[in-house]
């Protein structure tokens, strides 16, 4: 029987093809989050084994229980959290009924002294970390397919462009230079917050008085201390500081991190729909998309999905900061607000990273329609050039009106040697093997290639420490 028969309810990425089939999907789905969740109970009666509070046995019990739980009808789950507020509290109902079955004493044990904001937190933070794991290893393939293109097009001159129009030459290795600076910065930002995603552990307040209580009056004063520490080393997440029930640090700075992700990686996409343009043609995808009307087309799609990713992120990071503001020792509506954004912006950015590791790993860079585009202003992408070199030999001034004679010379159909040929105080000024020297814009690229090995190295550098 067809999925969408077994669960037409089923969110399969029909309305989000950047994420549909990726890793990051798997890694978000309901049942990933379900099996975070028995991972975040298990792990808590393992902690309170370690502190004394809980018997081994039990631990073994009820993370054996919860191995064999991954397969719960999460939709069940779903329908009777509307009632519960969050699906922990009816998914702690089925463990200990299923850990009741294997040890009656152990059942005892589970969720012993923690809140569904414990486990559902602790949860949602070992989703991000598994769902960042293929963003992180597609973040470094896009990495490395961009330092080859700015390596390869290190002195391949094109038109530079700003507020849409021709200013003066570059080079499509230092464009490719700065998209793979970009991709760096996301990668290290993501790598920093997945390093830093924290366990969470503070009881009914935040002062994990229960676990005390369950001690007895003999407790020791540091025993919530320990108790995160064994939590987060169990976990393999973080130990925070304090328990974040309402300090919402992780989320907001996750949040962050995606967002610029999605924004460093929707730079790429923004410049490669630019320049894969038909009048334009210096870049293609390397598979391009089909139309379904038009046989020609061979749409730039991976761009397009990524330039659709980079838009809806900043939005849903909005929500995570504005769930900042959050009441109380447990928010009414605010934590509750973080789910669905979170997951939603974990799933864009995953899908984005895929697609930009394939666009850059398959891009087809075009010199000669660069070429051919730098001659379009016939000259003029040079002016800059032609002014300064005039200055120092007749002025400012009369350096500004001789280009600007020039320029109109241009647009009235000339090229700009032959215009500046044509006035007499340039002709004097700028011999001819000078002016053609001046007028060439592969000859007019600055400081663009050093910059290049400045980014490569900078990388390499990060890549040995």
């Amino acid at each position: 029987m067809p999925s969408n028969e077994r669960d037409p309810a089923a969110d399969v990425g029909l309305l989000a093809p950047v994420w549909a089939g990726s890793a990051a999907a798997a890694a978000t789905g309901d049942a990933a989050f379900l099996r975070a969740m028995l991972d975040a109970e298990a792990a808590l009666t393992r902690a309170l084994a370690t502190a004394g509070l809980a018997p081994p046995a039990a631990a073994r019990a009820v993370t054996e229980a919860a191995a064999g739980l991954a397969g719960t009808d999460a939709r069940e789950l779903a329908l009777r959290a509307r009632a519960d507020g969050n699906p922990v509290i009816p998914l702690v109902a089925v463990l200990t009924a299923a850990v009741a079955e294997r040890d009656p004493a152990a059942a005892e044990y589970v969720h012993r002294g923690a809140t569904s904001q414990d486990i559902w937190d602790t949860a949602l933070m070992l989703v991000t970390a598994r769902a960042l794991e293929p963003v992180l290893a597609d973040l470094g393939r896009a990495e490395r397919a961009l330092a080859g293109l700015a390596a390869a097009h290190r002195d391949t001159p094109m038109p530079g462009r700003t507020l849409t129009q021709h200013a003066v030459p570059t080079t499509f290795g230092l464009k490719a230079a700065g998209w793979l600076t970009l991709v760096r910065a996301a990668a290290a930002r993501l790598s920093a917050v997945r390093a830093a995603l924290p366990v969470q552990l503070g009881g009914a307040g935040g002062t994990l008085a229960a676990f005390h209580a369950y001690a007895g009056p003999d407790a020791a004063a540091d025993l919530g201390p320990r108790l995160l520490a064994a939590y987060a080393a169990e976990t393999g997440l973080a130990e925070p500081v304090l328990p974040w029930h309402t300090l919402r640090t992780p989320i907001a700075d996750l949040a962050g991190a995606l967002a610029f992700t999605a924004g460093a990686l929707g730079k790429l996409a923004a410049d490669v729909l630019v320049l894969s343009r038909t009048e334009i043609g210096e870049v293609s995808e390397g598979a391009g998309g089909g139309s379904s009307a038009m046989p020609q087309k061979a749409n730039p799609v991976a761009s397009v999905l990524i330039a659709a990713a980079a838009r809806q992120v900043p939005a849903l990071a909005a929500t995570l900061y504005g769930s900042l503001a959050a009441e109380d020792e447990r928010p009414p509506g605010a934590w509750h607000a973080e789910w669905q954004p979170l997951r939603e912006a974990l799933r864009l950015v995953g899908g984005a990273a895929e697609a930009a590791a394939g666009l850059a790993e398959g891009l087809r860079v075009h010199p000669e329609r660069m070429r051919e585009n730098l001659g379009l202003t016939r000259g003029l992408i040079v002016s800059e050039r032609i002014a300064a070199a005039l200055t120092p030999l007749l002025g400012r001034e009369r350096a500004r009106a001789v280009v600007r004679d020039a320029v109109r010379a241009v647009r009235d159909g000339a090229d700009l040697r032959s215009a500046l040929r044509a006035g007499p105080a340039a002709a004097a000024a700028l011999p001819e093997e000078l002016l053609h020297d001046l007028t060439d814009p592969a000859r007019y690229l600055g400081s663009a290639g050093p910059l290049v090995d400045r980014a490569l190295r900078a990388r390499r550098n990060h890549d040995d420490d």
